[in-house]
């Protein structure tokens, strides 16, 4: 039999080890709460020196990533909007950057905050980011014109990929060569 002291020594000194596999991890890395939960679930359940259970496991998880949130070390809202600035400046649209920080495990308010600032800050980002995706990949208004008509529908669906709707991207395509220039000086 495990004596009770024994096990709570055990608890505490893996308690310690995830605080110092978190610190170096976020030294490395800038991951949304949920990222380095599932780091540290990783790499203790293929650890085969513990025996202990998953969920005990998870409790203990749960118990630094709020002591780390608590020490401001991680924060889901800073996660969100900097990780929105970084995709806008890319040419992400709003949809991608939404789809984006739900599959990071963002919670539902901070996205919508984010998603809310970026409109504020700018109502037609969505047409913007689209005429980025344009300069990047040499599609739409950036073609030749010979070239335009035959390529629409595949340049309106790489547009549809990266996540704008049809009306953002009819806009954008129907853009004439001068307006798209002065756009682009602008950006």
């Amino acid at each position: 039999m495990i004596p009770t002291k024994n096990k709570k020594k055990n608890l505490e000194a893996t308690v310690e080890e995830m605080r110092y596999f978190s610190i170096s991890y976020l030294e490395k890395y800038s991951p949304s709460k949920q990222q380095l939960k599932t780091y540290l679930l990783k790499k203790y359940l293929k650890s085969s020196n513990t025996k202990s259970k998953k969920q005990d496991l998870i409790d203990l998880i749960d118990i630094v990533l709020t002591d780390l949130e608590k020490n401001k070390f991680i924060s889901d809202k800073y996660y969100s909007d900097t990780k929105a600035k970084n995709l806008i400046q890319r040419g992400s649209s709003i949809n991608k950057i939404r789809n984006y920080l739900i599959s990071k495990g963002i919670n539902n308010k901070y996205i919508s905050e984010t998603i809310n600032k970026i409109t504020e800050e700018n109502e037609n980002q969505d047409f913007f980011s689209a005429i980025k995706i344009c300069k990047k990949k040499r599609i739409g208004p950036s073609r030749p014109d010979d070239n335009r008509p035959l390529f629409y529908k595949k340049d309106i669906s790489i547009l549809a990929r990266s996540g704008f709707d049809f009306e953002t991207s009819k806009k954008v395509m129907d853009l004439d060569k001068g307006e798209y220039l002065k756009i682009i000086n602008l950006l």
